[in-house]
């Protein structure tokens, strides 16, 4: 069976025949899913869609490119992350790739996330672009590697993942491991420890090879852990069984389904 550590069902791509994403899933053995919150706004929409799906889980948490999101203390995530089915924090961090001038805020809002993880005992989701630096930093300063958590959709260096690795993190890979062009990529995943490494699709957006190009869905993830089975020398089934068991092992509050 696979996991797709990271989606987001809620998103308008999925909303027209939601049932065929949930048989697709199933067709290619995708056992669970976790849908990821990006605004408080839109998080009833996350956490409906997990309560009548058993094997869907959810997590709560404003992403960094989502600028004019109202003010949230500490205390309110922590409030809304308690609930069965909120097995994380985010998704969260920085992005100094889309946006630019002070980001202060966005390193602020990061900070606000990891503490809501500390004090709900949540791990974190965690998003960085063109800020590798500072994210680790902030990780290490706020004592991130209380609660652990994953570096989504991985595109850095060899030394981030190690680094992020030390903190007690998970490495996942999503389809962007497929592409042709992703070279220094792909030497990372053949070198990331199998005990760390986590599946996404990151659905809708990063299609792996072979739909490319095309809306993403939770049932593709089997194609982003068959290039890791390629590019690693070992079957599929290894691959599948070690990401479940990762997925579990961190998410401690993950229910799986019989």
């Amino acid at each position: 069976m696979f996991i797709d550590s990271h989606c987001h069902l809620n998103f308008p791509e999925f909303q027209k025949d939601f049932d065929s994403v949930l048989k697709l899933m199933t067709d290619n053995q995708v056992s669970h899913a976790l849908c990821i919150s990006v605004n408080l706004r839109d998080f009833p929409e996350v956490l409906a869609i997990a309560e009548k799906n058993s094997n869907i889980f959810a997590s709560v948490g404003i992403h960094p490119d989502y600028e004019n999101e109202n003010p949230f203390t500490v205390e309110e995530l922590v409030t809304l992350a308690d609930h069965p089915k909120i097995i994380a924090i985010g998704e969260t961090g920085l992005d100094y790739f889309r946006l630019t001038g002070d980001l202060e805020w966005q390193r602020q809002r990061f900070r606000k996330h990891i503490q809501s993880a500390i004090e709900s005992n949540r791990p974190l989701v965690i998003h960085t672009r063109s800020s590798a630096e500072d994210t680790l930093k902030i990780m290490r300063e706020e004592q991130a590697s209380k609660v652990g958590g994953v570096m989504h959709c991985f595109t850095e260096s060899m030394d981030v993942a190690l680094q992020a690795i030390d903190l007690g993190f998970y490495i996942s890979f999503s389809g962007i491991v497929t592409f042709k062009n992703a070279i220094q990529l792909k030497e990372v995943a053949k070198q990331v420890p199998i005990n760390r490494i986590l599946i996404e699709t990151d659905s809708p957006y990063l299609a792996p090879v072979p739909f490319r190009g095309k809306t993403n869905q939770p049932a593709y993830v089997r194609h982003v852990a068959q290039a890791l089975a390629d590019l690693r020398g070992i079957s599929l089934e290894e691959v599948a069984n070690n990401t479940t068991k990762n997925f579990f092992e961190l998410f401690k509050l993950a229910v799986p389904c019989k």
